[in-house]
C-alpha cells in the first residue's frame, strides 16, 4: 500500500523500516516534518537525487537540501564548520534551520547542482528524525511541491502528478504549516539569510552577534 498512516509522536518501528528501506533501495518517500511534508531519497544516491528532481519539475540548477540525523554526517558532507554554523546548531539544532555549507566535492554532483554548497538541517520531528536514523544516511528533505508550487501541510492537498510518482507516503496527519526552515547561508564573510521561515533573522542574528566578533571564520571541523 502507498499509503500508510503513520504516529507523529510515536512512529511505528515497521513503518519507518520500510521507507528506509525503500530510501535504502533508491526510492523516494514522502514523510513530514515540522511545517510542511518532504521528499525523502539517499542524498548518497545521484540516480535517487535525480528522481527527486524530476518528481518536482525542480530546474537541475537548484541544489536540494538534506537532512542528517547526527553531527558526525558534517565530516562526509561539508568542507569545514565555520564558527556561526557552530553558534546556529548548538542554539537552533534540532530545528527549522537549514545551514549551508561549503560542500565537499565527493558528493553527488546534481545534489549541490554544481553550486559547491549544500544546505543541511537536523529534524525535530519524530517521523523525519527517526527515518533519516533508520536509513543510516543522509536524506534529501526538500518540500513534496511542484517546484514554483506551495509546499502542503496535508497530504490531500498533494498534487497528484507527485503522489503518483511516489514508492510510500507516511502521512502523519495535519502539519504546522507556514514557509518551512529558515535558510542560512555561512559560507560569505557575513551569514545571509537567504529565506526566513520558521525561525526569524532577528533571533537568528541575535545568537550571531557575540560569535561573529571574535572574527575566526575559518574553524575547521
Amino acid at each position: 500500500m502507498k499509503l500508510s498512516k503513520i504516529n507523529p509522536v510515536n512512529p511505528q518501528p515497521d513503518l519507518i523500516s520500510k521507507a528506509a528501506g525503500i530510501i535504502k533501495r533508491g526510492g523516494v518517500v514522502l514523510f513530514p516534518t515540522k511545517c510542511l511534508y518532504g521528499l525523502g531519497a539517499d542524498a548518497f544516491n545521484a540516480d535517487a537525487v535525480n528522481k527527486v528532481f524530476r518528481i518536482k519539475q525542480r530546474p537541475f540548477n537548484k541544489p536540494l537540501s538534506v537532512l542528517i540525523n547526527d553531527l558526525t554526517y558534517l565530516e562526509k558532507l561539508v568542507r569545514f564548520v565555520p564558527p556561526a554554523a557552530s553558534s546556529i546548531i548548538k542554539n537552533f539544532w534540532p530545528g527549522s534551520i537549514t545551514i549551508v555549507f561549503e560542500a565537499k566535492d565527493t558528493l553527488p554532483v546534481n545534489l549541490t547542482a554544481g553550486t559547491g554548497k549544500i544546505g543541511i538541517r537536523l529534524p525535530k520531528h519524530t517521523v523525519a528524525f527517526a527515518l533519516v536514523n533508520e536509513a543510516g544516511c543522509p536524506i534529501t528533505g526538500t518540500s513534496a511541491n511542484i517546484s514554483g508550487n506551495a509546499g502542503c501541510s496535508r497530504v490531500s492537498d498533494l498534487d497528484f502528478l507527485i503522489a503518483d510518482k511516489l514508492d510510500l507516503m507516511l502521512d502523519a496527519g495535519q502539519l504546522e504549516g507556514g514557509r518551512g526552515s529558515t535558510v542560512v547561508d555561512v559560507t560569505t564573510d557575513l551569514p545571509e539569510i537567504l529565506r526566513e521561515g520558521a525561525v526569524s533573522a532577528k533571533d537568528i542574528f541575535a545568537v550571531l552577534k557575540a560569535t561573529l566578533k571574535q572574527g575566526n571564520r575559518h574553524a575547521f571541523f
